[in-house]
């Protein structure tokens, strides 16, 4: 306790030496302000007192001038002389009140005029400008100015030349005298346009002397600029690269650590915070060199960025509308959604995933393609139902076209589709010439129908016991051959009484894995009707013709 006791008195000791040292040291910086501020307005006296006895004298000198020329001077004298003492008096009463007395005299602030403002901030840009260009527009200004003086000096000479000789052919010594008025002006005036020619020559033959290439004034430029802005810039760069850094990793942070960022269909709060973030971003971007300029007091390069400002500005105005609805995609809750399915040059796609950069999927066809988010704007989507089509066809399936061709589809692309037909022969089709060929798939199950005739003199059989037998003779032939197991269900039907004969049709499921023997089945099948017809004595008629003869 004593010790604590004894620490606690040497801290206030401590605090009130600190005090008293703080007290006297604020005296003495009052008293030191004080005397200064006397020794000022010392000064300030003095200067009103002599500038008092200037304006006195030069009032005298006035008055007492002859010359009207020197009364002008010294009245122009003597208005400075007169706002210096203003400005002296003001100086006296502003020290001596110790507080900013500009207040009081303040007026109502003028009225913003934003045109005006505008271009204050842009004009040092304009100036810069200005100087670069101001040997141009120089030696442009000598050239029309030399064009003016030798465009009417031989007018002015004709003149002269015309005066002397009437001079000469007059008598009248009234006229003479007129005459020699009019021409010893018109002399001098030519003089003078003359000695203005000579000189304005001068002028521009040192510009051309002194000029360089256009090539070595914009090199001269730039090194000139960039040593004076250089390290300014190569800040701005610096800033830029590090805005750039901390967005990155500010991102790869919230995939990290926000729960929900890297799921597949993310929330509206997730993607409302990466479009925030992608925002400032971009202003960080725009606003950070500003800052620097600002900082700095460039306000050559502030007033380059005020104008692409401007310029952004101005495009965004246009654009915000395209714009807006690209935030409400990117947000998923514009007319494009996740999930849903759209149709996009001609093929149904999937949405897999949106963002700047949008992923669509076609599941059939193992299609995958990269959408900008702009080129889904004007589009819209609608959810699907999981027995909707996506595609006829996968790849390594058999399918017949419109055109009889059957083949093997071996490439499936957005461009276009490649067919391997039995033998290795390729076929390629574009994707919408494909599409409309109605491609029949054979690759799931596929039927094959065949028709044979048999004689009228068995139509007491055709519809029973024959398509009976028919039938178990081909599922004799079928297992014999060893297509049994991709035969799915055959039947034999009668199908109508045609003109020479009784048609039997043949009906034969196969499954998917038999596509490729689509054609060697048909013929298969025609073979054994044609063996059991053989096998049975069943007579297979050939068109018949009758003829009537007339009376």
């Amino acid at each position: 306790m004593k010790k604590l006791f004894i620490i606690i008195s040497i801290l206030c000791i401590s605090l009130s030496v600190f005090a008293q040292n703080s007290t006297l040291q604020n005296k003495t910086i009052k008293q030191n302000l004080s005397a200064n501020t006397l020794n000022s307005l010392i000064s300030f006296v003095e200067q009103k007192n002599k500038l008092k006895l200037e304006i006195k004298l030069l009032q005298q000198k006035i008055d007492e001038s002859p010359s009207d020329t020197e009364k002008k001077e010294l009245k122009i004298q003597l208005v400075q002389l007169k706002q210096e003492l203003i400005t002296s008096r003001e100086h006296l009463k502003e020290i001596a009140a110790g507080v900013d007395l500009s207040v009081l005299n303040q007026h109502e602030e003028e009225a913003f005029n934003f045109q005006k403002e505008l271009f204050s901030l842009i004009k040092p840009a304009f100036n810069e400008i200005k100087e670069m260009t101001a040997h141009v527009r120089q030696k442009s200004a000598l050239k029309e100015t030399i064009a003016y003086y030798n465009e009417r000096l031989p007018v002015i000479s004709q003149a002269i030349e015309n005066i002397e000789r009437l001079q000469k052919e007059t008598n009248n010594p009234a006229l003479k005298e007129s005459l020699e008025f009019t021409n010893n002006k018109l002399i001098k005036q030519r003089s003078l346009m003359q000695s203005e020619l000579n000189a304005e020559q001068f002028q521009l033959k040192r510009l051309l002397a002194k000029e360089t290439s256009l090539s070595e004034a914009s090199q001269s430029w730039l090194k000139s600029f960039f040593q004076k802005r250089g390290l300014y810039l190569i800040e701005v760069v610096l800033l830029i690269f590090l805005i750039i850094l901390l967005s990155r990793l500010s991102y790869s942070a919230m995939q990290h650590y926000l729960p929900g960022f890297r799921v597949k269909h993310r929330s509206f709060r997730i993607r409302l915070i990466e479009l925030s973030h992608r925002l400032l971003t971009i202003i960080f971007l725009i606003m950070g060199p500003m800052t620097i300029f600002y900082l700095v007091e460039d306000w050559v390069l502030f007033s380059i960025g005020v104008l692409l400002l401007i310029g952004f500005a101005w495009t965004l105005r246009q654009t915000l509308p395209y714009y807006w609805k690209q935030f409400y995609l990117f947000l998923n809750i514009g007319s494009v959604r996740e999930g849903e399915r759209i149709l996009l040059d001609g093929l149904p796609w999937k949405i897999e995933k949106i963002n700047m950069y949008c992923t669509m999927l076609n599941p059939v066809a193992d299609l995958t393609m990269r959408v900008p988010i702009q080129d889904l704007v004007e589009l819209k989507s609608r959810p699907y139902n999981t027995d909707e089509p996506w595609f006829p066809c996968r790849k390594n399936d058999w399918v017949i076209l419109n055109d009889g061709v059957r083949a093997k589809v071996t490439g499936i692309s957005q461009e276009s589709i490649q067919l391997v037909k039995r033998g290795g022969a390729i076929k390629t089709y574009t994707l919408i010439d494909f599409l409309a060929a109605a491609p029949l798939n054979l690759s799931s199950n596929f039927r094959i129908k065949e028709t044979i005739g048999i004689s009228y003199s068995l139509q007491k059989d055709s519809t029973r016991q024959i398509p009976e037998l028919l039938c178990q003779y081909l599922q004799k032939q079928i297992a014999l051959e060893t297509y049994s197991e991709q035969l799915i269900s055959i039947k034999v039907e009668f199908e109508y009484a045609n003109n020479s004969s009784l048609d039997l049709v043949i009906i034969a499921d196969f499954k998917g894995e038999a596509a490729d023997l689509y054609n060697r089945l048909r013929r298969a099948i025609q073979r054994w009707s044609v063996d059991a017809c053989t096998l049975n004595n069943w007579e297979i008629p050939f068109p018949q013709m009758t003829l009537h003869k007339g009376e």
